[in-house]
C-alpha cells in the first residue's frame, strides 16, 4: 500500500496541536540506518486507511519528498472520544531482515463443522491475530484457518495452523502453543420445574378470626 507523507520541520506540543487543527496528523518514521524522520499526513486519508485491515499488516510504501521507503505501521494514538488520529509511528524495514509482526486470522467453515451441524455447539474465536516472523517479501496480508472439521470440545492451537512458505510463529515462553479457536457446547440455563399443584392458602390465625368477629 502507498502512503503519502510530508516533511515536518516544526515539532512540539503547540506545533502538533496547530497541525491537527489544520487537518493533518503528526507522525514519525524510524529504524534502519537513517535518522528518525518527523512527518505529517492528511488526517482524513489516514483515518480511512486505518480502517483497512491490510494497512495494519502489510509493507507500506511511504513517499516523502519524492523518496519512497518501505515501512510497517507500529503504533498510533487515537483521541479518547473523538474520531481523531493524534499521532502515528512507522518503522523502516530491510528487505533482508526478518520482521516480527501480528497478522489477522480469517476463520472459515464455522457453520458447517460437525461441532455446530451435528453437536449444536458454538465456535469461540480465542484470538483474531497471530504474531509471526518472516522476511518482508513473505509477509501475508492475513492467515486463513479452516474450521470445517472441528468436533465438540476440540481446539485449534497456534502450532496446528498451516503457515505460508517462509513464515514461522513468534511465541512467547508463557504461551508455547495458545489456542486460537475452541468448539464448545452452548451454555443453556435450565428453567425450574413445576412442583405439583399450587399450595392452598394458609388458614386464618385465631387473632384474625377474633378481629373479624369483633367487626361484625
Amino acid at each position: 500500500m502507498k502512503v503519502v507523507a510530508y516533511e515536518r520541520s516544526v515539532q512540539g506540543t503547540g506545533a502538533s496541536r496547530r497541525l491537527r487543527n489544520s487537518g493533518k496528523t503528526p507522525g514519525i518514521i524510524y529504524g534502519g540506518t537513517e535518522l528518525p524522520q518527523a512527518v505529517e499526513l492528511d488526517h482524513n486519508a489516514l483515518f480511512h486507511a486505518l480502517k483497512k485491515e491490510a494497512f495494519h499488516s502489510s509493507v507500506l510504501e511511504i513517499e516523502v519528498a519524492g523518496k519512497v521507503q518501505q515501512a510497517l505501521l507500529r503504533d498510533y494514538q487515537m483521541h479518547p472520544f473523538k474520531p481523531l488520529v493524534l499521532h502515528i509511528d512507522f518503522q523502516r524495514i530491510d528487505a533482508k531482515q526478518k520482521v516480527h509482526i501480528k497478522v489477522p486470522l480469517h476463520f472459515k467453515g464455522d457453520d458447517v463443522c460437525p461441532a455446530v451441524k451435528i453437536g449444536g455447539g458454538v465456535i469461540n474465536h480465542i484470538s483474531n491475530e497471530l504474531e509471526i516472523i518472516c522476511l518482508p517479501s513473505d509477509l501475508p496480508e492475513f492467515i486463513e484457518i479452516d474450521l470445517s472439521k472441528m468436533e465438540l470440545d476440540h481446539a485449534i492451537h497456534a502450532k496446528d495452523i498451516v503457515l505460508p512458505k517462509g513464515v514461522s510463529l513468534s511465541l512467547h515462553v508463557e504461551q508455547e502453543n495458545p489456542a486460537v479457536a475452541v468448539a464448545r457446547e452452548p451454555k443453556v440455563k435450565a428453567e425450574p420445574e413445576a412442583t405439583g399443584a399450587p399450595e392452598a392458602p394458609a388458614a386464618p390465625t385465631a387473632t384474625k378470626l377474633k378481629d373479624k368477629e369483633g367487626k361484625e
